[in-house]
């Protein structure tokens, strides 16, 4: 039997029943088991939407993926391959969720949800209010961030459901998620860093354009013009040669026209209090002033 017989993602004992499929072959040919009782075709893109398609299969009426794992849908893959899938349930919906899961009961109508490709997944809208509900600043804001600039949401559309939502739940915190964002941002790493350095008080401009005179010289990840001070988020294909040899050009390029470029690198992250000292001490060297 071939597997071309089975859809890419398929409850085993649905296909044994329906005679697609033996016990046997389920257990000895690769397939990728997703979730209990849950199985994919090898060949398919192993990602986190595909463990949510899995569980999609598993959920009842009245639950959807939500949260970041819904935000894949929108343009913001940030969550990884084996990372909890989010579903969100109404109230009334007894549905514990399966190991790989992390379940939030909420009020969740018809209208906060959507079938893209077959899953029940949260609105664009409802995804983002989730995502600045549930996770952690940093993450939510980048999850938001990607949606922006794909253009699945607006920020209008965001400041007027905050507004909107004076007496509901999680308004405070979704309201300090969404000051925050900026579709300016074209990675999850520079999102973090500015929402830290924003944190601290310092408030940098996203992909802030650089010239020399009336030269274009470039675009850097977050820059305070006034000092001419730049922060670059420098992630692994940085280390590619061809890549190295460029970015000294461009480096040469900035410092030319005056600006220091601070790069911070992914192990950085790891004390995020010395970089944000790093930063604001350049800040100060150069004449900067500053206020929380």
């Amino acid at each position: 039997m071939s597997r071309v017989d089975l859809p890419g993602v398929f409850i085993g004992a649905h296909a044994v029943a329906a005679g697609r499929i033996t016990t046997r072959q389920l257990r000895e040919l690769s397939f990728r088991r997703l979730t209990a009782g849950v199985y994919a075709d090898p060949g398919i893109a192993h990602d986190h939407q595909l463990y949510c398609r899995g569980v999609a299969l598993t959920l009842p009426s009245g639950a959807a993926i939500g949260g970041r794992s819904a935000a894949a849908w929108y343009g913001a893959s940030h969550a990884r391959v084996h990372d909890p899938v989010t579903v969100v349930r109404a109230p009334g919906v007894r549905w514990g969720g399966r190991r790989g899961t992390v379940v939030h009961r909420t009020d969740l109508s018809i209208d906060d949800v959507d079938e893209i490709e077959g899953v029940p997944v949260t609105t664009a809208l409802r995804t983002a209010w989730d995502t600045a509900v549930l996770e952690r600043t940093t993450d939510a804001v980048a999850a938001i961030d990607a949606m922006l600039r794909a253009g699945a949401l607006t920020l209008h559309d965001l400041v007027a459901l905050v507004e909107a939502s004076a007496a509901r739940w999680g308004v405070t915190r979704v309201r300090e998620v969404v000051e925050l964002v900026d579709d300016r941002a074209e990675s999850p790493p520079e999102s973090w860093v500015r929402v830290l350095l924003c944190g601290a008080g310092l408030h940098p401009v996203p992909q802030c354009a650089v010239f020399d005179g009336d030269r274009f010289v470039g675009r850097v990840d977050l820059g305070f013009e006034e000092v001419r001070v730049a922060v670059e988020y420098e992630g692994y294909y940085h280390f590619d040669p061809e890549q190295a040899a460029r970015d000294a050009a461009r480096l040469a390029a900035l410092e030319a026209a005056g600006w220091v470029v601070i790069r911070v690198y992914a192990h950085d992250l790891r004390d995020i209090d010395a970089v944000v000292q790093r930063i604001r001490r350049v800040l100060i060297e150069r004449g900067a002033t500053f206020s929380r």
